[in-house]
């Protein structure tokens, strides 16, 4: 049996009444009147069908949605990445269970699958992921991106997300009016793309491939052929405006004012015939984005620009045909308003144009980085070829001055490379063989080959884009208002004009319709729902930006809204302020040994050793220019050290109690030790021939920076807490060197997002910073997660922020950007608020009782078009922006 797609009936295909195919696929029907509702909007049901298909027929391993009409619950399977302990399942199964309206959730190791049972009308699909999230684990799903042309009006958004979130399927949607882009999260096997597209083309949108996805110069080219066109309307609409402003006031135009009414009334029906071509190509897109909000009952920006235009012309042909059902001096025509209006709005809206393609500068410098080609090494030829052609595994050869095409491993050669433009960092960092390389940093002085380990879109340079792209579509929680505002506010707009009209009409002097029509006119025309929803958009591109450009990626705009209201800094101990490796610190001797030869001795024996605190000693030995030997025999012994035979003596490093085993007397080196541990350093005592000979520290040093970024954090009214799982007194000397105010010390891994939960519960705003897999939790828990970019991957996916170098004052700068974006976002809803709040009552004619004063509908016009443009120019300020406290 199939299914009629408009009633739910089950139909016998061989018996159906009528059939309809739609891209490969037969649809039944059971009626005339199902017939005529699938033909009236064929998308709304093929898409509908497409999801209950989806719902009867899961496919295997993938998120899908079942929905019983008869049960008041709904079940979710929702894939999960990453799951590979019992652990990890009781954490997500609480982490899901904790969601309001929630039944059941059971998730499964063998498939990484949650499946959920809960109630709709309390939780919904974004709830669940972002419960499993909060774990510190990925789910399943796609996210694309996608185009709208056209949207110019923030009235629009609320519309668009609302329809986007209503297609099943979809787990939310977002809306970038400074971007003209929806990000949008599906299961892909409840919708489709073809789905998310009706669902925006029924709101009366056009979509488009999502520019963000364009190679840069197509983008500009886009925006160049939108800003001419846009440039082409204005100017015809100006050279319009002329001719027809001389005759709108013929009494102060010499020549014009000695010309009889029926002269005038000529001259006024050629204006009407002039404007109509303004009003149709010029004001083309005001009347098509009315008529399509009209279909979907809203209202939009458009709405107001059309209405007020349209009523102009048409109050103004009335005049002119039909004088005598006028009132005495009130039949005259007013299509200087449609025509410089629309001009006005018009170069708006070019200016404005120009003004976002500057907001984007970040991206389009970060994507000029790219290499244009790569010379690379193939059966023992040298070929120079597209970096687009460039395969993993190729080895490529790098000459002095060149960029570095892709990612790769140094295999041959040395050099020193500048990576400042990814990292922020201004010194050149040195190469040798097995080393990490960069695509699209600088090589300096030296040539090298390396191999290709990441091309195309996953090297760093594309992913760093990919995260600034998808945080400047994002949304910070303070934009939410402005939408909310704007979805009500050009209804509110029409209801003030409609009540001006009747009041000036019923109250207002003679000629009283005259006034009435000026003063709602300009109503309409002034309010301007743009500049509320630039206001975010625009600031947070250009934020983000800078973010990227000074080595930080801000993954949303809720993490940069966040961000700037932190006080207090949980810091990771090891790799975070410390350098997360150990070295040699100290060589304490006794009277009569050498410090220079003891090293030797000490790292010849460590040479066979693999301990870390062994590398230490042996690199720290090479660093002063010493040539370890070899030891003839080495033995280590378990929780005391090694013992070993070099050069005819014996040879005794480790602890104290390795000491008192060789019987060893330590006389003063038992006190220096002491201070050494006080310090936060490892000592290692060491005997040659049964005498103590002296003691060797190594410790995980602190990052050259990290005090100064920890003053710094300081200076902003930031607490500062370190967290490690080291005993107290190494935390307590680590932390008097860097001046941290409070340590959390023998913190287990599993219990640092409890630590962080704790602090929060003090009522603090924390940032968590950390760089390992057991920081993950803790980042995921932190009101805003900081990734060291060093660190691992599964840090830097559970962080908000990723600071690509391994500095802490990557911690300073983002709170800086974060706090001067989010000012100048304030800055720009104040303009916008107050514009409105101002400008509407003035237009409604609020002076006029006061002192006699009536705002044009041109100065009308004037001002609507520039206060986006204002917005957009305050937020391109941003682009100026320096570090003050971590240059």
């Amino acid at each position: 049996m199939a299914r009629d797609p408009v009633c739910g009936m089950d139909v016998d295909p061989t018996t159906a009444f009528a059939t309809r195919q739609v891209d490969d696929r037969t649809y039944h029907f059971c009626s005339q009147n199902c017939v005529d509702q699938f033909d009236a909007d064929p998308g709304k049901f093929t898409s509908q069908a497409e999801a209950a298909d989806a719902v009867e027929k899961p496919i295997a391993g993938s998120a899908t949605t079942g929905f019983n009409p008869e049960l008041p619950l709904t079940r979710a399977e929702i894939p999960v990445i990453g799951i590979d302990c019992v652990t990890c399942i009781e954490t997500i199964e609480r982490s899901i269970e904790s969601v309001p309206g929630v039944r059941e959730a059971t998730v499964s190791l063998t498939n990484e699958v949650a499946t959920i049972v809960y109630d709709p009308s309390q939780a919904n699909l974004l709830d669940l992921v972002n419960a499993i999230k909060s774990a510190g684990y990925r789910t399943g799903g796609a996210k694309t991106r996608m185009g709208i042309e056209d949207l110019r009006c923030a009235s629009c958004v609320t519309f668009i997300e609302e329809a986007l979130k209503a297609t099943p399927g979809v787990i939310d949607a977002t809306v970038n009016v400074g971007t003209q882009e929806a990000t949008i999260e599906y299961l892909p096997e409840l919708t489709s793309l073809a789905n998310l597209r009706a669902a925006i083309e029924n709101v009366g949108y056009k979509t488009r491939p999502a520019a963000s996805e364009e190679p840069v110069d197509k983008v500009q080219e886009e925006q160049e052929r939108e800003y001419r066109t846009l440039m082409a309307k204005f100017w015809f609409a100006a050279i319009i405006s002329i001719p027809v402003l001389l005759t709108a006031y013929p009494q102060y135009v010499p020549i014009v004012r000695d010309w009889s009414m029926s002269t005038l009334r000529l001259v006024w029906g050629a204006a009407a015939i002039l404007t109509l071509p303004v009003l149709m190509w010029s004001g083309s897109g005001f009347f098509t984005g009315a008529i399509a909000a009209i279909k979907h009952r809203s209202a939009n920006m458009n709405t107001l620009i059309a209405t007020g235009t349209a009523a102009a012309w048409l109050y103004s042909t009335f005049a002119i045909l039909f004088p005598a059902i006028f009132p005495e001096g009130t039949a005259e025509p007013f299509y200087d308003v449609v025509a410089v209006v629309i001009a006005l709005v018009i170069l708006g809206q070019a200016l404005e144009l120009r003004a976002k393609g500057r907001t984007s500068e970040a991206i389009k410098k970060l994507m000029g980085l790219q290499a244009k080609t790569a010379r690379v090494i193939r059966n023992g030829q040298e070929m120079d070829i597209p970096v687009e052609e460039v395969l993993v595994g190729d080895v490529i050869q790098v000459r002095p001055g060149e960029k570095i095409p892709v990612d790769g491993e140094v295999i041959e050669g040395s050099s020193t490379i500048d990576e400042s433009m990814l990292t922020g960092e201004s010194l050149p960092v040195s190469k040798g063989p097995g080393d990490e390389v960069i695509g699209a940093t600088m090589n300096k002085t030296g040539a090298f080959k390396f191999r290709a380990t990441k091309v195309g879109k996953d090297t760093a340079l594309a992913q760093i884009v990919k995260m600034v792209q998808e945080a400047q579509n994002s949304k910070a929680p303070i934009a939410r208002l402005a939408d909310v505002v704007s979805g009500y506010f050009v209804p509110t707009v029409m209801i003030i004009a409609v009540l001006t009209f009747v009041v000036w009409y019923d109250f207002g002097p003679a000629p009283s319709i005259i006034f009435a029509l000026v003063t709602s006119v300009t109503v309409l025309i002034i309010a301007c729902p743009c500049a509320l929803g630039l206001a975010t958009p625009m600031s947070l591109m250009v934020g983000i930006g800078k973010g990227a450009e000074n080595g930080i990626l801000i993954r949303s705009g809720e993490a940069l809204q966040t961000a700037q209201s932190l006080d207090t800094i949980v810091l990771d101990k090891t790799g975070t302020i410390t350098k997360g490796k150990p070295e040699l610190t100290d060589v304490v001797t006794v009277e009569g040994w050498d410090a220079n030869e003891l090293l030797r001795l000490a790292a010849s024996v460590e040479t066979v050793s693999e301990h870390p605190l062994a590398e230490a000693i042996v690199e720290g030995a090479r660093d002063k220019g010493l040539d370890p030997g070899q030891p003839d025999t080495f033995d280590a012994i378990p929780g005391h050290g090694v013992i070993a035979e070099l050069d005819g003596r014996r040879i005794a490093i480790g602890n104290l109690k390795m000491m008192e085993r060789e019987g060893v007397k330590l006389a003063d080196l038992q006190a220096a030790a002491s201070r050494l541990a006080d310090e936060g350093k490892t000592p290692m005592y060491m005997a040659v021939d049964g005498s103590a000979a002296g003691v060797i520290a190594v410790a995980d040093t602190v990052k050259e920076d990290s005090s100064e970024a920890i003053a710094a954090l300081h200076a902003m009214g930031i607490e500062v807490v370190m967290i490690t799982g080291d005993n107290r007194r190494t935390a307590e000397a680590i932390a008097r060197q860097v001046g941290v105010d409070r340590v959390l010390a023998e913190v287990l891994p599993q219990d640092k997002a409890r630590n962080i939960q704790l602090l929060q519960a003090e009522g603090k705003k924390v940032a968590m910073v950390g760089d390992g897999i057991n920081d993950a939790p803790a980042l995921a828990q932190a009101d805003v997660g900081l990734a060291i970019g060093t660190g691992t991957d599964v840090a830097i996916e559970a962080s908000d922020i990723t600071l690509i170098k391994g500095s802490l004052k990557g911690v300073v700068t983002a709170i800086e950007v974060s706090r001067a974006t989010m000012r100048n976002i304030k800055q720009n809803l104040f303009g916008a608020f107050v514009y409105n709040a101002l400008g509407v009552p003035v237009a409604a004619g609020l002076l006029y009782p006061f002192f006699g004063l009536l705002l044009s509908p041109l100065l009308a016009g004037a001002a609507m078009a520039f206060s986006s443009v204002t917005v957009v120019s305050n937020a391109n300020r941003l682009r100026s922006f320096k570090p003050r406290y971590s240059a």
